[in-house]
């Protein structure tokens, strides 16, 4: 299993969501996708915001945004299942106070 560490942009608490902009301490967009396992580390409380209006106001609009909320999945004819299919598998979050 491949794996990778990254930081995030913001987090988004109402929703779950991590949200990447391709810094320095991220990496580049493929980094976060290809791999089976992601983890991604949120400084609290500096990188947690309450609400999605919330981070758009902290993101700028030109950087390239990936907006994670957990493992992405698609479903074939059958409505089988499947996890991973863009993305990684498995999504964990390390909380680090500031």
């Amino acid at each position: 299993m491949s794996s990778v560490v990254t930081a995030c942009a913001v987090a988004i608490a109402e929703t779950g969501t991590i949200v990447l902009d391709a810094d320095t301490d991220q990496g580049r967009r493929r980094v976060s996708l290809v791999p089976d396992h992601h983890i991604c580390v949120i400084r609290v409380p500096a990188q947690v915001v309450d609400s999605v209006p919330q981070a758009l106001e902290r993101l700028d609009p030109a950087r390239p945004l990936t907006w994670i909320s957990g493992p992405s999945a698609t479903s074939d004819i059958e409505l089988d299942r499947v996890e991973g299919a863009h993305g990684p598998r498995t999504l964990e979050a390390v909380l680090v106070a500031d």
